[in-house]
């Protein structure tokens, strides 16, 4: 059996990883500890992201003729493949953490929402909150003015039924 034949497998499952994802990002590890890379992917796999190291050259062949082709220009050095299906900033802030941390961990380039992102724009990236959390600002927001009305409809309401005693008494005493 051919080598390209025992490679092929392998491609199709790079490709298959890739396919359909919101984020797809190039990652160099090289200088991790075992301790420092099982801490990675342990806090990547809890957010739903997908990272795994494969050789280049599978993932050239992978990338080729599809909309992560871009990448295929990175693809030097020791890299890891890193894939969000879900959320398209999560790998960003997440290994963005880590590259504060660690020194020798750098974050390449990557594809997101289909659009190609360098390094500094995958910094950029990094800094927008998760879904959730905008999600509740919105609903924070959209909330403010309502609870804001209500307080004042009760303050409203509690100094009229102060106002309202002390009115009625005035009359009696005449």
């Amino acid at each position: 059996m051919a080598k390209v034949e025992l490679k092929a497998p392998i491609v199709a499952e790079i490709a298959e990883t890739v396919k359909d994802a919101k984020a797809v990002m190039l990652v160099q590890y090289l200088g991790l500890t075992v301790e420092q890379d099982t801490e990675l992917r342990k806090k990547l796999r809890e957010n739903g992201v997908i990272y795994k190291v494969y050789k280049n050259t599978l993932m050239n062949r992978a990338f080729q003729g599809t909309e992560n082709e871009p990448l295929t220009k990175d693809l030097e050095g020791p890299n890891a493949l890193v894939v969000s299906k879900e959320d398209a900033t999560a790998p960003a802030r997440l290994l963005a953490d880590y590259d504060k941390k660690i020194k020798c961990f750098n974050m390449v380039s990557g594809m997101i929402d289909g659009e190609y992102a360098d390094a500094a724009k995958l910094a950029e990236v990094s800094k927008i909150p998760s879904k959730e959390v905008l999600l509740g600002r919105l609903f924070g927001s959209m909330q403010s003015p309502i609870t804001n009305f209500a307080r004042v409809l009760k303050q409203i309401a509690e100094k009229d039924g102060e106002a309202a005693p002390a009115a009625e008494e005035a009359p009696a005493a005449e």
